[in-house]
């Protein structure tokens, strides 16, 4: 062998080496203290009492550290899935979102379950489930003790495996920036939304061994809104699948509004149940719920990231 083809075998090794290293090394993250008590206890029955439907069925995925990539393994075959919603999430759980799960239990021997719960609650926390809400239940009010009887990530973790949430129609009626972004505020800006999502993530990715599932924000019809504001709704949800997201952590998006509007500013006159009723239709939301389910699927067998 001539010396040429030595040094060229020599760099050759060289670069093999180095890729190996790299494509070993990751991000670690300590998991979260499980601080449960006999109180916290007490309160995840006052949740659980709230939450229906569940379903369990036997054979026959700005300087914030992600968390440990080990989202690509499969979690547990009894993995256990909380679905938060209102009227929009509830007629997409109608179009057969338990019976996806359910029939995939059956052709496959899994046992995962889902549970359905609205959240929040009308009283007395009240009807709204914007990012604002998110952020004040979760983050602001954090801890092992419910806020006004809804559960924080910390009590929803003890029980659920993965947790899927999503904001009803409203959430796209997006009013134009001032400037001055503020994370305590309920207005419903681009710029007060990606504030409250910067912390929502951070506090997730204090649970690596939970997952989430977020649905982008579901669209309104053409006339309940303007283009204006469906702009600034698609330019949001473009946000939260391109920026905000992270591959590798434990994060997934569900791009609901995609899905509505065929990739246009207005849920569309097909999906709707009327030209000026912003919720889905029963036909839609029985060909988005086994998309939704499915979704669930992959996220608990560690293909969210695919």
């Amino acid at each position: 062998m001539s010396l040429a083809s030595k040094i060229s075998g020599i760099k050759y090794i060289g670069l093999l080496t180095a890729i190996l290293f790299i494509s070993t090394s990751g991000c670690s993250s300590n998991s979260d203290t499980d601080n449960s008590s006999a109180s916290e206890n007490e309160q995840l029955v006052v949740f659980a009492h709230n939450a229906t439907t569940t379903t369990n069925v036997t054979d026959t995925d700005n300087n914030i550290t992600a968390v440990k990539n080990e989202n690509a393994e499969s979690m547990s075959s009894s993995a256990k899935v909380i679905y938060l919603h209102h009227s929009t999430g509830g007629v997409i759980w109608d179009g057969g979102v338990d019976t996806t799960i359910a029939n995939y239990n059956t052709n496959h021997g899994t046992n995962y379950s889902i549970t359905q719960m609205e959240f929040p609650k009308s009283h007395p926390y009240g009807w709204n489930n914007y990012p604002y809400d998110y952020w004040n239940i979760w983050v602001n009010h954090a801890g092992a003790s419910v806020y006004k009887t809804e559960p924080t990530l910390e009590i929803l973790t003890q029980t659920y495996d993965v947790i899927v949430w999503k904001h009803c129609f409203p959430v796209s009626s997006v009013v134009a920036d001032t400037g001055s972004p503020d994370i305590t505020s309920s207005v419903k800006s681009e710029e007060n939304y990606k504030l409250q999502y910067k912390a929502l993530k951070a506090k997730m990715h204090e649970f690596p061994n939970n997952r989430f599932i977020v649905w982008t924000g579901p669209a309104l019809v053409e006339s309940a809104t303007n283009a204006e504001e469906a702009k600034r709704s698609r330019d949001f949800a473009n946000w939260v699948k391109t920026t905000w997201d992270e591959p590798g952590d434990n994060i997934y998006i569900w791009d609901f509004h995609d899905l509505q509007t065929g990739g246009g500013l207005y849920l569309l006159p097909e999906n709707a149940a009327s030209t000026s009723d912003s919720h889905p239709n029963p036909t839609f939301a029985a060909t988005a719920a086994p998309l939704i389910g499915q979704r669930i699927i992959d996220v608990i067998e560690g293909r969210g990231d695919n």
